[in-house]
């Protein structure tokens, strides 16, 4: 005759997740911007009728010269990338005059900001950055079992000196982003220049220059000069926005060759694909794609502002290719404009939930938000 233990009969119902760290199990997880396929499905809508102005994409598509790479280089798929990305810190080396071992690949530059936490964070170190800055620095810093030290903002904008003061011996990083995701707004580089001068050395500087490209020239920083003279400085940059590359998830840290030195040791040994490579070095020989790009933004955020203004709907002026626009109840006008087919950004959960965040498009596409936000505010 078989017996069957207890253990037999009944069954464990012990949370799995359980075992997960207490900082890991507190996280709210990153929510991108709906996808236009999952729109369709809900609403029951044609994706071609659908604007995504949500996710502060490139909106032309990628220049021919790029997609001519990312056709040659398929037919080496069968292959691991460089794993060094030797031809693209080549390019990024000679563009902005630094050692190419100054220079670290990533998944998007949110894996530069992941990479940073990573090597440099133990559980308890503290964090500083803005309120209304962009959510993966509280992410990171959370993941890794770090204390985030959130400084309030001037005019939804980062307050520096009071950034200055949150530094204390137990902070290992401060995140500025410039211009700022998802409020749009830019600090001078002389005034960065001066706080990044003000912060203790053993204090690492993550600037997150995202959004660069669509500032005017002369506004620009010359940041990754400045890294000789601040060795505890990280430049964060990517090719999704101006460059239009997106999809393909490439970005890179310009920083001091030993601090890229503790990153490699930490990131995945083929982090960057070889497509996203190639695309990129085909990306930074067509600078007249970007210059491209920073003028159609241009004509594209005043017909928005311009749009706005005659709706009477509030915004803050933005250095991106986005624009925070004041709605009053943000979730329900969100609401309103997916039925019609409209994707924008809700931001309640950056403290904002009075606002939409909205991607500058085609002329076309800011047309169709336009008219669909002046509907969306009659209901």
């Amino acid at each position: 005759m078989t017996t069957h233990t207890d253990s037999q009969h009944h069954v464990h119902h012990r949370d799995p997740s359980a075992v997960a760290p207490e900082h890991v199990r507190r996280i709210t997880r990153y929510l991108p911007g709906k996808p236009i396929g999952e729109l369709a499905r809900e609403f029951g809508l044609d994706e071609r009728d659908i604007v995504k102005l949500a996710s502060n994409e490139n909106p032309r598509g990628p220049s021919a010269a790029v997609r001519a790479a990312v056709a040659a280089a398929t037919e080496e798929l069968c292959r691991y990338p460089d794993g060094n990305g030797f031809a693209l810190k080549a390019a990024l080396a000679a563009r902005y005059a630094v050692d190419p071992d100054q220079i670290v690949l990533g998944n998007g530059s949110n894996d530069i900001l992941e990479l940073v936490t990573q090597a440099f964070l133990q559980p308890g170190d503290h964090v500083v950055y803005s309120r209304h800055a962009f959510a993966v620095y509280p992410l990171a810093t959370q993941a890794r079992g770090g204390v985030g030290v959130e400084v309030a903002t001037v005019d939804l904008g980062h307050d520096l000196p009071a950034m200055r003061r949150a530094i204390t011996p137990a902070t290992r990083i401060v995140f500025v982003a410039n211009p700022n995701n998802p409020t749009g707004t830019w600090l001078p580089p002389a005034t960065l220049e001066a706080f990044i001068a003000s912060v203790p050395e053993d204090t690492l500087i993550v600037l997150d220059e995202a959004y660069d490209e669509y500032l005017a020239p002369e506004q620009q920083s010359p940041s990754a000069a400045w890294v000789a003279r601040y060795p505890n400085l990280i430049v964060s940059r990517t090719f999704s926005k101006a460059y239009g590359l997106a999809a393909l998830r490439m970005g890179y840290g310009v920083m001091h060759a030993k601090v890229a030195d503790m990153l490699n040791r930490v990131r995945q040994p083929f982090n960057v694909n070889a497509l996203a490579q190639a695309a990129a070095v085909a990306a930074l020989s067509d600078m007249a794609y970007v210059a491209e790009s920073r003028a159609l933004n241009d004509r594209g955020m005043r017909q928005m502002e311009e749009g706005l203004q005659a709706l009477g709907v509030g915004y803050t002026p933005s250095h991106g290719n986005f624009l925070l626009v004041k709605v009053g109840d943000g979730g329900r006008v969100y609401q309103r404009l997916l039925e019609q087919g409209v994707i924008v950004r809700p931001v309640a959960n950056y403290a904002l939930p009075e606002h939409l965040r909205v991607t500058v498009g085609l002329a076309e596409e800011n047309r169709r938000f336009l008219a669909a936000l002046e509907a969306a505010l009659a209901r």
